[in-house]
């Protein structure tokens, strides 16, 4: 296993972070281990907040998920797994999608002087929001070394492409089938998002862009640009580097290669959406993700939601505690039932792990799934379900980098497919706890985007 200790602190920039992790890339002097690598650290609360969970904790639901904890250091770092998004990709996503399509992710020893000395160099890089927050953790003894797919002498273009299809109509209400039967849910959110004033308007498509089709993909493209330009580079679905640094919109110039930095911003614009469309159709990236979302989410969170209250209402503990209600009295109340995903007496799903999603993916994969009868789903199949949807809900938040050459507007773009060219990344798995959000979400953005009088028609490409 390589040592971080191999380099200095001082041979790491500080480049993004997320919720659970912090990425620093390497710029030290050359080194065949480190070269073109990020290192990946897990996050920690920071001390306040961390007693304050710690005591929200003791006064939580025993059904409730337990929080997140600072790890304990160990003697021996070989004794602390391997980073989980390592075994995720190794034996769950490689089986989805082709690894040459995948970051390479190794781990790394780790050392706490060393971690320590890193965060007084970059912690004040940091955003203060995040700094408030949570931090390093600086008790792990392994990170995750990964490809640097943005810091090199290239543009990296980054895309969060979002929801691929149309749900199939079975499962949907009379009231929510005709407006997601007719418009993404990308674009039904976005609508709900700008009428709370969250963010400006975006004419971007989802399935314009996964429609294999290169006047619709240039209109994606472009409006991304468009929404990235007028949002001040704030909007998430589309990031540009160039030798790893964020480009912002008033910086455009810096795309262009060193002998067009005569270009305006309309012909870097449009050499931008060149480039980029002519490399996304070379690669069947967005044909694996398309696929694998619409066939991983093939009930809707609706169907899901009912398969999972039928389930419930079916178990014999619950028909026996909630024997009133089944008494057929006039004006009788409903009994009650558990949120999506959240394990009770009656009914139990707990959180997945490795050994899960390998069991999943093996009847994914095999003729199991061709078998089953989604029209009308079994309550035996629930598990199989859940764990689908929750995959399925990784690949709509996924996002794509590619790499390419500096801009030359009026020039045809070389593409040449090479290692990286185009990746995937973000694909840790989701959590179970976060159904019954995503279902309560589901209901709101569809009872907003019903009361639009003039609603938009996205049109899926594979369903024509």
């Amino acid at each position: 296993m390589l040592d971080i200790r191999e380099t200095k602190p001082t041979d790491w920039k500080y480049v993004s972070e997320g919720g659970a992790t912090i990425v620093f890339s390497y710029t030290g002097p050359p080194n065949p281990n480190f070269d073109e690598t990020v290192l990946r650290l897990r996050k920690a609360l920071v001390p306040a907040l961390r007693k304050q969970k710690k005591n929200k904790k003791a006064r939580k639901s025993p059904w409730s998920s337990p929080p997140s904890t600072p790890t304990t250091p160990t003697s021996d770092p070989d004794d602390e797994p391997d980073d989980p998004t390592i075994e995720y990709q190794t034996k769950c996503m490689s089986r989805l999608i082709p690894p040459e399509l995948l970051p390479r992710l190794e781990s790394v020893r780790l050392d706490r002087q060393w971690l320590e000395d890193l965060v007084e160099l970059q912690n004040l890089n940091r955003p203060e929001v995040r700094r408030d927050k949570d931090g390093i953790d600086i008790d792990r003894r392994k990170g995750v070394l990964a490809t640097d797919l943005v810091g090199g002498n290239w543009l990296a273009v980054e895309i969060k492409p979002k929801w691929a299809f149309l749900p199939a109509p079975m499962h949907l209400s009379e009231e929510t089938k005709p407006i997601k039967t007719q418009t993404c849910r990308f674009c039904m959110h976005n609508h709900m998002r700008k009428m709370k004033g969250d963010i400006i308007e975006m004419c971007y498509c989802p399935l314009d862009l996964f429609s294999e089709d290169e006047d619709r993909m240039r209109i994606a493209i472009h409006a991304l640009w468009d929404a990235w330009t007028r949002s001040e580079g704030t909007v998430n679905n589309l990031k540009v580097f160039a030798h790893g640094n964020l480009v912002f919109p008033h910086e455009t110039k810096l795309m262009a290669a060193p002998d067009a930095q005569d270009a305006n911003e309309e012909q870097i614009r449009e050499a931008f959406t060149d480039a980029l469309v002519r490399t996304l159709r070379k690669t069947p990236v967005l044909g694996i993700l398309s696929k694998l979302q619409r066939t991983l989410d093939t009930l809707d969170i609706e169907g899901l939601s009912r398969l999972w209250r039928h389930t419930e209402v079916s178990a014999p503990l619950y028909q026996t505690t909630f024997a009133s209600f089944f008494a057929h009295e006039p004006n009788a109340k409903v009994p009650p039932s558990t949120p999506l995903g959240v394990s009770s007496l009656f009914l139990s799903s707990p959180e997945p792990g490795i050994p899960d999603w390998i069991e999943f993916l093996d009847s994914y994969l095999s003729s199991f799934s061709s078998q089953l009868d989604h029209s009308n789903p079994s309550p035996k199949d629930l598990r199989y379900y859940l764990l689908a949807y929750l995959l399925s809900a990784t690949f709509k938040d996924c996002s794509i980098i590619v790499r390419l050459d500096f801009l030359r507007p009026g020039s045809e773009p070389h593409i040449e497919l090479k290692p990286h060219t185009v990746t995937v990344i973000d694909l840790d798995p989701k959590s179970m706890d976060k159904m019954r959000g995503w279902e309560k979400l589901d209901k709101e953005i569809a009872t907003v985007y019903s009361r639009k009088e003039d609603r938009k028609t996205c049109i899926d490409a594979a369903r024509i």
